[in-house]
């Protein structure tokens, strides 16, 4: 069984971590994965930076650029993470853009993500549909996981054609006003988790996009089974270096 699934399957609210590889140094992506892990984060997204990305806010964008100056590729990436399953358990997922994936070769990227130990992906720019049509095969050929957004937008028709060819989690994009706002969720945000989570989806959701703190991360996971941080991680990281991810874990988890 993949690792995500396994996860998904623990009694409990999952916290999953997303920071950029390559960031704030080149060599830094080991030891953030290894302390995330080390003080009880359930999943890491590990972000590849790229140079035009639609869907991160100013915080994701600013350390995606640095990561690139810093040399971060996807091979150099690839090389970082050869060895990451003598250390580390929990699911690894790589978020990033269809076109580094393009240029490496589709089948071949996700065959070095099975090499690796890589459980699933997630990419905001490649369609539900042309990934059904043309690459959900070799997804599961090598065993990886392709996990969808959904927005308030997202249409019930739309969502719930996601959910059937999904076999992970939903993500859902809480659409938060503002990253690292105090004031958490508004009653309109609720109310989207509230609608989503009586669908009654096969897959669980998990939420990201305006979390930042233990009130947001309770709030979020109240209707849904997890929450995903990533800017005010990237925050924490930039302000206070790579080893006192303990002090950030215990502040979102309280």
């Amino acid at each position: 069984m993949n690792r995500i699934n396994k996860k998904l399957q623990e009694d409990k609210k999952l916290l999953s971590i997303y920071f950029t590889a390559g960031y704030p140094s080149l060599t830094d992506t080991v030891s953030i994965i290894e302390n995330l892990e080390k003080n009880g984060v359930d999943m890491i997204e590990i972000g590849l930076p790229f140079s035009d990305p639609l869907a991160d806010g100013p915080t994701i964008q600013a350390s995606s650029t640095q990561a690139l100056k810093n040399g971060m590729t996807t091979e150099v990436l690839f090389d970082q993470l050869k060895d990451i399953r003598k250390t580390v358990s929990i699911p690894l997922i790589i978020m990033g853009y269809f076109n580094p994936m393009l240029q490496y070769g589709v089948e071949a990227f996700c065959k070095k993500c099975q090499e690796i130990g890589i459980d699933g992906l997630i990419i905001p720019d490649l369609p539900v549909d042309v990934y059904n049509d043309e690459y959900k095969a070799t997804f599961e050929k090598y065993g990886l996981i392709n996990v969808f957004l959904i927005t308030p937008q997202t249409s019930v028709e739309r969502i719930n054609f996601i959910d059937s060819i999904s076999n992970g989690f939903i993500y859902m994009v809480s659409s938060a006003s503002v990253t690292g706002s105090s004031s958490g969720f508004g009653d309109e945000q609720m109310s989207y988790f509230e609608r989503i989570a009586k669908m009654e989806l096969k897959n669980p959701q998990v939420i990201g996009f305006g979390i930042s703190d233990n009130e947001t991360f309770t709030q979020a996971t109240e209707h849904a089974k997890g929450a995903i941080i990533g800017s005010a991680f990237i925050k924490h990281i930039t302000e206070n270096g790579v080893n006192k991810t303990d002090v950030f874990v215990k502040s979102i988890l309280g």
